[in-house]
Protein backbone atom coordinates (compact mmCIF):
# COMPACT_ATOMS: atom_id res chain seq x y z
CA UNK A 1 0.00 0.00 0.00
CA UNK A 2 1.72 3.37 -1.34
CA UNK A 3 2.12 5.90 2.07
CA UNK A 4 1.31 9.06 -0.22
CA UNK A 5 -2.29 7.25 -0.36
CA UNK A 6 -2.85 7.00 3.11
CA UNK A 7 -1.30 10.27 3.99
CA UNK A 8 -3.79 11.47 1.31
CA UNK A 9 -6.78 10.07 2.81
CA UNK A 10 -5.38 10.71 6.53
CA UNK A 11 -6.28 14.41 5.57
CA UNK A 12 -8.90 14.49 3.07
CA UNK A 13 -11.06 11.92 5.07
CA UNK A 14 -10.06 10.75 8.65
CA UNK A 15 -9.05 14.21 9.96
CA UNK A 16 -12.40 16.10 8.86
CA UNK A 17 -14.79 13.81 8.59
CA UNK A 18 -13.99 11.03 11.42
CA UNK A 19 -12.29 12.92 13.84
CA UNK A 20 -13.74 16.54 12.74
CA UNK A 21 -10.00 18.11 13.54
CA UNK A 22 -9.89 21.62 14.00
CA UNK A 23 -8.03 24.05 11.00
CA UNK A 24 -5.23 24.74 13.53
CA UNK A 25 -4.92 20.53 14.09
CA UNK A 26 -4.91 20.08 10.32
CA UNK A 27 -2.31 22.47 10.07
CA UNK A 28 -0.19 21.14 12.84
CA UNK A 29 0.07 18.07 11.14
CA UNK A 30 0.23 18.64 7.77
CA UNK A 31 3.53 20.57 9.02
CA UNK A 32 4.97 17.29 10.73
CA UNK A 33 4.18 15.17 7.81
CA UNK A 34 5.70 17.90 5.56
CA UNK A 35 9.03 17.16 7.30
CA UNK A 36 8.51 13.67 8.16
CA UNK A 37 8.28 12.36 4.51
CA UNK A 38 10.83 13.50 2.80
CA UNK A 39 13.10 12.61 5.55
CA UNK A 40 11.28 8.82 5.48
CA UNK A 41 12.67 9.41 1.67
CA UNK A 42 16.23 9.97 2.49
CA UNK A 43 16.29 7.46 4.92
CA UNK A 44 15.22 4.63 2.25
CA UNK A 45 17.19 6.69 0.01
CA UNK A 46 13.94 6.55 -2.40
CA UNK A 47 11.63 8.97 -3.93
CA UNK A 48 8.45 9.98 -1.69
CA UNK A 49 6.03 8.74 -3.75
CA UNK A 50 7.69 5.17 -3.47
CA UNK A 51 7.58 5.04 0.22
CA UNK A 52 5.32 2.11 1.27
CA UNK A 53 3.04 1.70 4.57
CA UNK A 54 5.36 -1.11 5.42
CA UNK A 55 7.62 1.47 5.73
CA UNK A 56 6.61 2.21 8.68
CA UNK A 57 9.15 1.69 11.79
CA UNK A 58 9.83 2.43 15.22
CA UNK A 59 13.46 3.12 14.26
CA UNK A 60 12.12 5.45 11.21
CA UNK A 61 10.60 7.21 13.51
CA UNK A 62 12.98 7.63 16.51
CA UNK A 63 15.54 8.74 13.96
CA UNK A 64 13.24 11.59 12.72
CA UNK A 65 12.81 12.49 16.05
CA UNK A 66 15.92 12.94 16.72
CA UNK A 67 16.68 14.74 13.90
CA UNK A 68 13.81 17.37 14.78
CA UNK A 69 15.83 17.93 18.38
CA UNK A 70 19.92 17.39 16.50
CA UNK A 71 19.21 19.08 13.22
CA UNK A 72 16.36 21.55 13.68
CA UNK A 73 16.84 22.21 17.20
CA UNK A 74 13.12 21.55 17.87
CA UNK A 75 11.96 21.59 21.72
CA UNK A 76 11.09 18.16 23.26
CA UNK A 77 7.43 19.64 23.26
CA UNK A 78 7.51 20.04 19.41
CA UNK A 79 9.50 16.54 18.96
CA UNK A 80 6.05 15.65 20.55
CA UNK A 81 3.43 17.30 18.75
CA UNK A 82 5.26 15.89 15.72
CA UNK A 83 4.91 12.61 17.31
CA UNK A 84 1.10 13.09 18.06
CA UNK A 85 0.69 13.88 14.20
CA UNK A 86 1.86 10.42 13.24
CA UNK A 87 0.68 8.71 16.20
CA UNK A 88 -2.78 9.80 15.26
CA UNK A 89 -1.74 8.84 11.57
CA UNK A 90 -1.28 4.88 13.14
CA UNK A 91 -4.38 5.30 14.63
CA UNK A 92 -6.17 5.74 10.88
CA UNK A 93 -3.75 3.02 9.20
CA UNK A 94 -5.14 0.38 12.29
CA UNK A 95 -8.79 1.43 11.44
CA UNK A 96 -8.89 1.80 7.50
CA UNK A 97 -6.08 -0.93 7.17
CA UNK A 98 -6.25 -3.58 9.41
CA UNK A 99 -3.60 -5.60 7.21
CA UNK A 100 -0.95 -3.06 8.58
CA UNK A 101 -2.21 -3.17 12.38
CA UNK A 102 0.84 -4.46 13.30
CA UNK A 103 2.79 -1.87 12.40
CA UNK A 104 0.39 1.05 13.66
CA UNK A 105 0.27 -0.19 16.92
CA UNK A 106 3.86 -0.64 17.31
CA UNK A 107 3.82 3.37 16.82
CA UNK A 108 1.00 4.28 18.75
CA UNK A 109 2.97 1.80 21.53
CA UNK A 110 5.57 4.90 21.56
CA UNK A 111 5.62 7.12 24.63
CA UNK A 112 6.40 10.88 24.41
CA UNK A 113 9.71 12.04 25.75
CA UNK A 114 9.50 13.80 29.11
CA UNK A 115 10.11 17.46 28.93
CA UNK A 116 11.25 20.39 31.74
CA UNK A 117 8.14 21.88 32.61
CA UNK A 118 8.14 25.72 32.55
CA UNK A 119 7.11 27.98 35.65
CA UNK A 120 3.73 28.79 35.41
CA UNK A 121 4.23 33.17 34.59
CA UNK A 122 0.96 34.09 36.29
CA UNK A 123 0.24 37.89 36.64
CA UNK A 124 -0.33 39.70 40.32
CA UNK A 125 -3.31 41.69 41.04
CA UNK A 126 -1.15 45.07 41.12
CA UNK A 127 0.19 43.95 38.07
CA UNK A 128 -2.82 43.29 36.25
CA UNK A 129 -3.82 46.65 37.12
CA UNK A 130 -0.89 48.39 36.16
CA UNK A 131 -1.24 46.71 32.97
CA UNK A 132 -4.89 48.36 32.80
CA UNK A 133 -3.80 51.08 34.01
CA UNK A 134 -1.29 51.73 30.68
CA UNK A 135 -3.79 51.94 27.89
CA UNK A 136 -4.58 55.35 27.12
CA UNK A 137 -8.40 55.54 26.63
CA UNK A 138 -8.24 58.51 24.79
CA UNK A 139 -6.40 56.74 21.80
CA UNK A 140 -8.47 55.24 18.81
CA UNK A 141 -8.46 51.90 20.24
CA UNK A 142 -7.93 52.67 23.80
CA UNK A 143 -11.70 51.61 25.16
CA UNK A 144 -11.79 48.44 23.03
CA UNK A 145 -7.44 47.23 24.45
CA UNK A 146 -9.36 48.52 28.16
CA UNK A 147 -11.61 46.12 27.39
CA UNK A 148 -10.03 42.95 26.03
CA UNK A 149 -7.56 43.06 28.92
CA UNK A 150 -10.13 43.25 31.97
CA UNK A 151 -11.82 39.93 29.51
CA UNK A 152 -8.44 38.13 29.43
CA UNK A 153 -8.04 38.66 33.04
CA UNK A 154 -12.00 37.76 34.04
CA UNK A 155 -12.29 34.90 31.27
CA UNK A 156 -9.08 33.00 30.90
CA UNK A 157 -9.90 32.90 27.68
CA UNK A 158 -7.14 31.99 24.92
CA UNK A 159 -5.67 34.16 21.99
CA UNK A 160 -7.59 32.30 19.11
CA UNK A 161 -10.64 32.24 21.30
CA UNK A 162 -10.56 35.84 21.47
CA UNK A 163 -10.01 36.80 18.08
CA UNK A 164 -12.93 34.44 17.09
CA UNK A 165 -15.53 35.84 19.10
CA UNK A 166 -18.89 37.03 17.68
CA UNK A 167 -21.42 39.43 18.96
CA UNK A 168 -24.00 36.70 19.65
CA UNK A 169 -21.44 35.31 21.67
CA UNK A 170 -22.21 37.70 24.25
CA UNK A 171 -25.13 38.17 26.42
CA UNK A 172 -25.02 41.31 29.02
CA UNK A 173 -28.09 40.12 30.55
CA UNK A 174 -27.35 36.77 31.33
CA UNK A 175 -23.51 38.08 31.97
CA UNK A 176 -22.71 34.96 29.77
CA UNK A 177 -19.90 34.68 26.94
CA UNK A 178 -19.73 31.92 24.38
CA UNK A 179 -16.11 30.93 23.81
CA UNK A 180 -15.71 27.77 20.79
CA UNK A 181 -12.14 26.71 22.26
CA UNK A 182 -9.73 24.16 20.96
CA UNK A 183 -11.50 20.70 19.25
CA UNK A 184 -14.21 22.56 18.43
CA UNK A 185 -15.39 22.49 21.75
CA UNK A 186 -18.19 25.31 23.18
CA UNK A 187 -18.61 26.15 26.52
CA UNK A 188 -20.39 29.31 28.49
CA UNK A 189 -18.22 31.66 30.62
CA UNK A 190 -19.77 33.25 33.73
CA UNK A 191 -18.53 37.17 33.56
CA UNK A 192 -18.21 39.40 35.93
CA UNK A 193 -19.86 43.17 36.31
CA UNK A 194 -17.26 44.93 35.23
CA UNK A 195 -16.39 43.33 32.38
CA UNK A 196 -19.75 42.68 31.32
CA UNK A 197 -20.33 46.51 31.86
CA UNK A 198 -17.38 47.31 29.56
CA UNK A 199 -18.32 44.97 27.14
CA UNK A 200 -21.83 46.69 26.74
CA UNK A 201 -20.18 50.10 26.44
CA UNK A 202 -17.31 48.77 23.87
CA UNK A 203 -20.10 47.65 21.69
CA UNK A 204 -22.42 50.43 21.82
CA UNK A 205 -19.81 53.29 21.65
CA UNK A 206 -16.52 52.18 20.42
CA UNK A 207 -16.63 49.18 17.90
CA UNK A 208 -15.20 50.59 14.98
CA UNK A 209 -17.83 49.82 12.28
CA UNK A 210 -16.57 46.76 10.18
CA UNK A 211 -15.86 45.98 6.97
CA UNK A 212 -18.98 43.50 5.66
CA UNK A 213 -17.09 40.84 5.90
CA UNK A 214 -16.24 40.89 9.61
CA UNK A 215 -19.16 42.51 10.40
CA UNK A 216 -20.34 39.73 13.24
CA UNK A 217 -16.84 39.95 14.78
CA UNK A 218 -17.16 41.23 18.46
CA UNK A 219 -13.59 42.76 18.78
CA UNK A 220 -12.44 45.03 15.27
CA UNK A 221 -8.88 46.21 14.56
CA UNK A 222 -8.26 49.95 13.47
CA UNK A 223 -8.12 48.87 9.90
CA UNK A 224 -12.04 47.58 9.99
CA UNK A 225 -11.05 43.72 9.78
CA UNK A 226 -11.86 41.13 12.74
CA UNK A 227 -8.69 41.90 15.44
CA UNK A 228 -6.32 38.54 14.81
CA UNK A 229 -4.40 36.06 17.45
CA UNK A 230 -1.31 37.66 16.65
CA UNK A 231 -2.86 41.03 16.86
CA UNK A 232 -4.34 40.26 21.26
CA UNK A 233 -0.39 38.97 21.54
CA UNK A 234 0.40 42.40 20.24
CA UNK A 235 -2.16 43.82 22.20
CA UNK A 236 -0.87 42.53 25.56
CA UNK A 237 2.48 42.64 24.88
CA UNK A 238 2.31 45.98 24.38
CA UNK A 239 0.76 46.95 27.63
CA UNK A 240 2.49 44.46 30.06
CA UNK A 241 5.83 45.89 28.55
CA UNK A 242 4.87 48.99 30.27
CA UNK A 243 3.78 47.32 33.42
CA UNK A 244 6.64 44.86 34.11
CA UNK A 245 10.34 45.16 34.55
CA UNK A 246 11.97 43.92 31.75
CA UNK A 247 13.52 41.04 33.91
CA UNK A 248 9.68 40.13 35.22
CA UNK A 249 8.08 40.46 31.82
CA UNK A 250 10.49 37.93 30.46
CA UNK A 251 8.88 35.05 32.75
CA UNK A 252 5.32 36.09 31.47
CA UNK A 253 3.78 34.69 27.99
CA UNK A 254 1.41 37.59 27.53
CA UNK A 255 -1.74 36.18 26.71
CA UNK A 256 -1.40 33.10 28.74
CA UNK A 257 -0.27 35.35 31.87
CA UNK A 258 -3.70 36.56 32.26
CA UNK A 259 -4.93 32.81 31.47
CA UNK A 260 -3.00 31.03 34.26
CA UNK A 261 -4.30 34.29 36.86
CA UNK A 262 -7.71 33.70 36.32
CA UNK A 263 -7.00 29.71 37.20
CA UNK A 264 -5.37 30.87 40.26
CA UNK A 265 -8.26 33.57 41.21
CA UNK A 266 -10.53 30.74 40.50
CA UNK A 267 -8.25 28.23 43.14
CA UNK A 268 -7.91 30.80 45.39
CA UNK A 269 -11.81 31.14 45.62
CA UNK A 270 -12.29 28.00 46.30
CA UNK A 271 -13.45 26.51 43.37
CA UNK A 272 -13.28 22.77 42.23
CA UNK A 273 -10.55 21.73 39.91
CA UNK A 274 -13.53 20.19 37.42
CA UNK A 275 -15.05 23.99 37.76
CA UNK A 276 -11.78 25.82 36.45
CA UNK A 277 -11.51 22.96 33.76
CA UNK A 278 -14.51 23.95 32.28
CA UNK A 279 -13.93 27.26 32.88
CA UNK A 280 -10.79 27.70 31.11
CA UNK A 281 -11.63 24.65 27.96
CA UNK A 282 -9.04 22.02 29.01
CA UNK A 283 -9.25 18.88 27.54
CA UNK A 284 -8.05 16.84 30.70
CA UNK A 285 -8.16 17.32 34.17
CA UNK A 286 -4.04 16.69 34.19
CA UNK A 287 -3.92 20.46 32.63
CA UNK A 288 -5.63 21.42 35.85
CA UNK A 289 -3.46 20.29 38.39
CA UNK A 290 -0.62 21.93 37.37
CA UNK A 291 -1.82 24.64 39.56
CA UNK A 292 -2.31 22.97 42.54
CA UNK A 293 1.30 22.84 43.40
CA UNK A 294 1.73 26.63 43.52
CA UNK A 295 2.20 28.33 46.59
CA UNK A 296 -0.98 29.01 48.79
CA UNK A 297 0.24 32.23 50.01
CA UNK A 298 0.94 33.51 46.25
CA UNK A 299 -3.01 32.78 45.66
CA UNK A 300 -3.91 34.68 47.94
CA UNK A 301 -2.18 37.36 47.48
CA UNK A 302 -3.31 37.18 43.77
CA UNK A 303 -7.05 37.20 45.47
CA UNK A 304 -6.56 39.86 47.44
CA UNK A 305 -8.70 42.45 46.69
CA UNK A 306 -9.10 41.52 43.00
CA UNK A 307 -12.32 40.18 43.07
CA UNK A 308 -14.01 43.42 44.49
CA UNK A 309 -12.52 44.99 41.98
CA UNK A 310 -13.97 42.89 39.20
CA UNK A 311 -17.05 43.00 40.76
CA UNK A 312 -17.44 46.91 41.36
CA UNK A 313 -19.70 48.61 38.84
CA UNK A 314 -18.25 51.53 35.92
CA UNK A 315 -19.08 54.37 38.45
CA UNK A 316 -15.92 53.15 40.75
CA UNK A 317 -13.51 53.45 38.16
CA UNK A 318 -11.42 56.84 38.36
CA UNK A 319 -9.82 55.87 35.05
CA UNK A 320 -13.10 55.93 32.96
CA UNK A 321 -14.03 59.09 35.03
CA UNK A 322 -11.22 60.36 33.27
CA UNK A 323 -11.98 59.39 30.30
CA UNK A 324 -15.80 60.80 30.47
CA UNK A 325 -14.38 64.44 31.60
CA UNK A 326 -12.17 64.47 28.26
CA UNK A 327 -15.02 63.42 25.70
CA UNK A 328 -17.34 66.52 27.19
CA UNK A 329 -14.07 69.05 27.24
CA UNK A 330 -14.12 67.42 23.23
CA UNK A 331 -17.89 67.98 22.71
CA UNK A 332 -17.84 71.16 23.96
CA UNK A 333 -14.72 72.38 22.01
CA UNK A 334 -15.85 70.90 19.03
CA UNK A 335 -19.38 72.57 19.36
CA UNK A 336 -17.42 76.08 19.88
CA UNK A 337 -15.80 75.07 16.55
CA UNK A 338 -19.24 75.15 14.76
CA UNK A 339 -20.01 78.40 15.82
Amino acid sequence: MKLSICVHQFFDQYLNRVRGCSKNTVKAYREAFTLFLPFAADYYHTRTRDLEVSHLSIDLVLDFLDHLESQRSNTVRTRNHRLAAIKSFAKMVRIFYPENRLVAEKILNLQQKRAQKKLIGFLYYEEILSAFNAVDLKAQTGFRDYTILHLLADAGIRASELATLRLDDFTPEHYTLGVLGKGNKYRLIALEQKTTDLMRIYIRKYRSKPKPLFGERLFISKHRKGLTRKGVYLLCRKYLLKALSPKRFEEIEPVHGFRHSCAVHMLAQGRSLSDIKNHLGHESIESTKVYLHMDMRSKRKVQEKYFEYLQSTLAHDPKLDDLIVWEHRKETLDWLDSL
